[in-house]
């Protein structure tokens, strides 16, 4: 068997979006001669297989998947599959790589391989487990490495995949993963919040989401980019339509363009298949690309062309696509002086920012905190089968005084280590992690005071703003009643 006949069985085995299945290569068991020929037999499954994917993926869209396998064709051909799914997938050839991925987004599936170049892989194992505790980690292997797979599951792995691995197989294993996973982006539901911070930030956001207006969106790492483009998609006239999310900070540079614009089979080495672009597959929808500050000059030029012109070209391809999207951007960074430092081109920057939205920081935003670790308590608790009823009143007093640099990513992780390690109703201050609990000011009672004082004085105030000095509006938007209001304005002397 030879490469050639990979591409004799894609053309005879698809038309557009019709299925063929009587190509006389497919057989029911994998060669095992070379490494090629498995790869083949893959593709041949991948064809037999594709008359799965429109039932399987109308339940489960949006699902993120990190493919972590040294052996480059063999990753391209998983990749393929799983993108012609609609799956968000992402390809890496060594654990360090994989690293990378894995701190810059949350994946709901990795599939690794057992060896790897740079690290065994029961070590990333371990550290994925660590690090991104919500992704279900899949270990495939080979025939010889059975044994030291189920030493895997044990260390955390939800199970084991044999290479060369059937996708018929890889799908079914998906299914009950996702049947059984609660994943955080589709449980937690958009929070509001109540402080003022939040309820302008909202009040911009319902603003801004009927109109075709570009949004840039900025913010720290870990303060909800994502839910809050995705809330401004809902709430649009192209909710019925697609919502694509793009991570830029992870996408390698000399594949960028192929992920923004498509790719033509044969275009460049890896490309043993037709791709759509992200533009093309948001096409009447919204289309999010997070980090953008990280996009490369060429890429940043070949954004705006689309943007402007509403048209895409495909890599190796010499056909235009009209495409009809809304563009949502966010960022962690200054573009404007990445723009001073020549790094982000000033015309893309006018053309993402028609409108522009900041996240204020966790801390910043007052007792929200709780509302939003209740919130968090909630999914734990589901999570994890605990009925943990909330936070004693020490512990509230430790959260509303930590600076939680990491933001909403950092305290849902606390709230779900918090409620593993709680035994009572309570979440108490010892349940809290250590930097929490030695927080300077909590071993003052006086500076804790003084603090609480502070914030309160700075939430009447800016409720007052609010509402044009209107006490009966301000006191419902703090809620707490008229009378609490007046006794706390005195006290303040605010009168």
């Amino acid at each position: 068997m030879d490469r050639g006949m990979i591409t004799s069985i894609s053309s005879c085995a698809v038309r557009g979006t019709y299925i063929v299945l009587d190509c006389p290569y497919i057989t029911e068991n994998p060669p095992k001669k070379s490494i090629d020929s498995r790869n083949l037999y893959f593709a041949a499954l991948l064809i037999r297989s594709q008359r799965y994917i429109k039932i399987f993926f109308t339940f489960v869209p949006m699902v993120k998947i990190l493919i972590i396998e040294d052996d480059a064709a063999f990753n391209v051909l998983l990749k393929t599959w799983l993108v012609k799914g609609g799956f968000r997938a992402d390809g890496v050839l060594s654990a360090g790589e994989a690293m990378k991925a894995v701190q810059a987004q949350v994946y709901d599936i990795v599939l690794c391989d057992l060896r790897l170049p740079d690290t065994d892989g029961m070590t990333l194992l371990k550290w994925i487990r660590e690090t991104s505790p919500d992704s279900a980690v899949f270990i495939m292997t080979g025939y010889a490495d059975v044994q030291t797979a189920v030493q895997a599951i044990r260390l955390g792995a939800v199970d084991y995949l044999e290479k060369p691995v059937d996708p018929v197989i890889l799908k079914e294993k998906i299914e009950e993963i996702l049947r059984k996973k609660d994943r955080p982006h589709e449980r937690i539901p958009f929070i509001k919040g109540e402080s003022p911070a939040s309820l302008k930030l909202y009040d911009y956001m319902m603003l801004v989401a009927p109109t075709l207006l570009s949004v840039l969106i900025a913010g720290e790492s870990g303060t909800g980019k994502e839910y809050v483009a995705n809330h401004i998609h809902q709430n649009s006239t192209r909710r019925d339509g697609p919502f694509v999310a793009l991570d830029c900070g992870a996408i390698p540079r000399d594949l960028a363009s192929s992920e923004l614009f498509g790719h033509l089979k044969g275009s460049f080495t890896s490309a043993i298949s037709d791709k759509k672009g992200a533009f093309e597959m948001a096409d009447g929808g919204t289309l999010f690309p997070d980090e953008i500050g990280n996009l490369s000059p060429d890429v940043q030029m070949q954004l705006l062309r689309a943007l402007q012109e509403g048209m895409i070209k495909p890599v190796g391809s010499s056909r235009i696509i009209e495409v009809n999207i809304r563009i949502i951007t966010a960022t962690n960074v200054d573009l404007k002086q990445m723009i001073e430092q020549g790094k982000f081109r000033e015309d893309l920057y006018h053309r993402i920012n028609e409108f522009q939205l900041t996240i204020p920081r966790l801390h910043e935003r007052g007792r929200d905190i709780l509302l939003f670790a209740r919130h968090f308590l909630e999914y734990a608790n589901r999570q994890m089968n605990k009925q943990i009823k909330g936070f004693s009143p020490d512990a509230e007093q430790l959260m509303l005084s930590y600076q939680w640099r990491g933001n909403l990513r950092e305290l849902l992780n606390m709230v779900k280590r918090t409620v593993l390690l709680s035994e009572g109703p309570l979440v108490t201050v010892d349940d809290l992690p250590e930097e929490i609990r030695q927080v300077p000011s909590s071993s003052k009672g006086d500076d804790t005071q003084t603090l609480k004082e502070q914030h309160e004085r700075q939430m009447i105030l800016e409720a007052l703003a609010r509402t044009r000095n209107n006490r009966t509006r301000a006191a419902r938007l703090l809620g707490i009643d008229r009378k609490t209001l007046y006794n706390k304005m005195k006290l303040y002397h605010l009168e």
